[in-house]
């Protein structure tokens, strides 16, 4: 665990990719197998499952420090981070361990599933007295499911294959479904993925195995600059970009998986998808996306239109193992196809997008699937203007893809290239109302926020004045009366500065303190920006958001001219 802490520490205190894939390669160089195989499904975004709930942890906390649980809250309120609290209330512990990353997890944390509490709590507090403050706090992540740390998944494959000597891509290949998590890290896999392999050999695959998905670059230009870029539009295939699941549909030795992007096995919540694969050749990968399409007659003609389902639809798919014939009926998946990876039993990602995508086609004639339509136009301007009907058709845009390119690894423009040509987000002015802070280096700062929308336009700056003065008195909002409502939550789109001076604002500001949260005298507008709006029963004011992210600090804008809920309604209606 000390190796695995002080690797943390280190990933933690840059922001440099170099510093940290160096501290990842040493990391490596140094970890028994066995250590460094839980390390990578960690650091690769696997997730522990919660074995001890945290209510339990911080009560054991305060009988070990003899704190009142006042005091703790007090302390979390400063932290901001509950395992960092725990770990800093904590005795200094007695007995110091050398216990590894692999036999904390297996032989300590794993069994402490199921076990009465009053045993879970003398096994943790002997676990505490073990470690420094550091190892605490990774204890608790891990046993929290709360783990998480500042790296990507392609650094720790570049980490590892600078360790091994071998390809970086061969390395992403081998990872795929690593962290899906029906299969124990051992030391056995670990070794597997840093093999050396003879030049030219092709990888040998788990029968289910996927391929790491190609991702692509987002485009911000203009389309009177895209010809001096990109080149004719005849050198690029242009599809639509749908808003779904990216998955992998594999079909082989008789049987068929269904993967999502991250890498999470999905076959199961999928049975449409299954259906639609059994009319696939054995040795059949397609890339594509998981969507939620339903049919219905035009208005106007009568006719049988299709058209993708909002996102919010699926998302009633996506965690749910029980599928009812109410979910089936109400939210029919479909897979839209637009790549081939392997056919025949033969990895055909090196051949041009050009001979892919006419090997699809011609693959999935007669079947079920549905194949993402190829658009034309003469020019960029024209794709410009047909872009514009992306709202309409229930996409985000269009997808761009080189027509010699091969199909790459991850986001790289090395063997190919795709871009994502999305349509401007949709954007309202709101209001900054509750605050919390980050995580990791941003710890210690306010980065998480809420925020709110007027009920109705205020009739006056007037009226919005005492409304805030309201709030300030802490005065609860009259039913009916103008109010400000909380509508999404945002962390990211402001530079590390914007944020510190906005945490400033926030601690001079601050109305009421609710655990790590605070409410915050409105008095910041924002620009928000967002890919999709949908209705929500499930939140206050009746919307949910797609994707929200700060746009820009509106310091030109007072509170009272923030939009209401009638924008968020007249964006319903795009």
């Amino acid at each position: 665990m000390k190796r695995f802490a002080r690797l943390f520490s280190e990933l933690d205190a840059t922001t440099s990719t170099n510093e940290k894939v160096e501290a990842l390669t040493r990391y490596f160089d140094e970890a028994p197998p066995r250590d460094a195989a839980w390390a990578v499904y960690f650091l690769a975004g696997g997730k522990p499952r919660q074995v001890v709930k945290t209510a339990s942890l911080v009560a054991l906390a305060c009988h070990m420090a003899q704190i009142e649980d006042w005091l703790f809250d007090e302390c979390y309120q400063q932290v901001g981070d509950m395992a960092e609290t725990i770990a800093l209330v904590l005795p200094r512990g007695d007995e110091p361990s050398d216990v590894g990353l692999a036999a904390w997890v297996e032989e300590r944390l794993l069994p402490l599933r199921g076990l009465p509490e009053d045993v879970v709590a003398q096994r943790v507090a002997g676990y505490w007295q073990e470690l420094d403050t550091l190892g605490r706090f990774l204890l608790i992540k891990l046993v929290g499911g709360g783990f998480r740390v500042g790296v990507s998944k392609l650094l720790v494959q570049r980490a590892l294959a600078t360790h091994a000597g071998i390809d970086a891509k061969r390395v992403a290949q081998r990872m795929m479904g690593y962290t899906d998590g029906k299969a124990l890290p051992s030391p056995e896999r670990y070794e597997a993925l840093i093999a050396k392999a003879e030049e030219g050999v092709p990888e040998q695959r788990d029968e289910g195995q996927p391929y790491p998905f190609f991702l692509a670059h987002q485009l911000d230009l203009p389309p009177e600059l895209f010809t001096p870029r990109l080149g004719p539009v005849t050198d690029w295939l242009v599809e639509w970009k749908y808003d779904g699941i990216r998955g992998q549909v594999v079909r082989r030795h008789g049987k068929v998986w269904v993967w999502s992007r991250g890498e999470e096995l999905v076959t199961e919540r999928f049975p449409e998808i299954v259906a639609l694969a059994q009319e696939l050749p054995d040795g059949t990968v397609i890339d594509g996306e998981i969507l939620v399409w339903k049919d219905t007659p035009d208005p106007g003609t009568g006719e049988i239109a299709g058209r993708p389902a909002p996102f919010a639809l699926l998302q009633q798919r996506i965690g749910r193992k029980n599928l009812t014939k109410k979910i089936l009926a109400e939210a029919p998946v479909s897979f839209m196809a637009y790549d081939l990876l392997e056919q025949g039993g033969e990895d055909v990602r090196g051949l041009s997008q050009r001979e892919r995508r006419a090997r699809l086609e011609a693959l999935l004639a007669g079947t079920r699937f549905r194949i993402s339509p190829v658009e034309t136009a003469t020019s960029w301007r024209e794709f410009a203007q047909r872009r514009a009907q992306s709202r309409d058709r229930g996409v985000e845009g269009f997808m761009l893809k080189r027509q010699d390119a091969a199909y790459g690894t991850g986001r790289t423009k090395a063997e190919g290239l795709w871009w994502k040509w999305k349509i401007e987000p949709m954007t309202v002015d709101c209001v900054l109302v509750y605050a919390q802070a980050g995580h990791g280096r941003r710890s210690s700062v306010y980065t998480d926020y809420t925020f709110a929308v007027w009920s109705r336009p205020p009739e006056s700056k007037e009226e919005a004045d005492a409304v805030l003065a309201a709030i300030a008195r802490k005065e609860p909002a009259q039913p009916g009366a103008l109010q400000l409502v909380a509508f999404a939550k945002a962390y990211s789109g402001l530079t590390d500065e914007e944020f510190r001076q906005v945490d400033a604002i926030i601690r001079k500001n601050t109305i009421e303190k609710f655990g790590p949260v605070r409410s915050v005298k409105p008095s910041l507008v924002f620009e928000l920006g967002f890919e999709g709006i949908n209705r929500s029963p499930r939140h206050k004011s009746g919307i949910a958001v797609r994707f929200p992210r700060m746009l820009r600090i509106r310091h030109d804008k007072p509170v009272h001219e923030a939009d209401s809920l009638e924008q968020l309604e007249t964006l319903l209606k795009l």
